[in-house]
């Protein structure tokens, strides 16, 4: 089953799949990628084994390299950066 989350964003509903967040997970080969949340904030996502989903796709566990987490609500999530192949930084909606 796909959960659809829905959030406002400016006044603009916007759509996120919990897939688009697998989609990254499981891309081939896996590109590290930031998650930005409503107060601002980024979580790195810097390999797919640093990442646990819950089986009902709200929520999301981002392990940080120091050992520390993150528990997202993906209600909260307000966009998906992804490292473009020359290094700039490429947003995914």
């Amino acid at each position: 089953m796909t959960r659809l989350v829905v959030f406002a964003r400016c006044g603009i509903v916007v759509f996120v799949k919990i897939n688009e967040v697998r989609k990254l997970l499981h891309a081939q080969p896996f590109r590290p990628f930031l998650i930005h949340v409503a107060d601002g904030g980024r979580i790195p996502v810097k390999h797919e084994d640093f990442v646990a989903l819950a089986p009902t796709g709200r929520e999301l566990i981002v392990y940080l390299p120091d050992g520390d987490y993150q528990v997202l609500d993906l209600l909260l999530v307000t966009r998906l950066e992804v490292s473009a192949k020359n290094g700039a930084r490429k947003p995914r909606k």
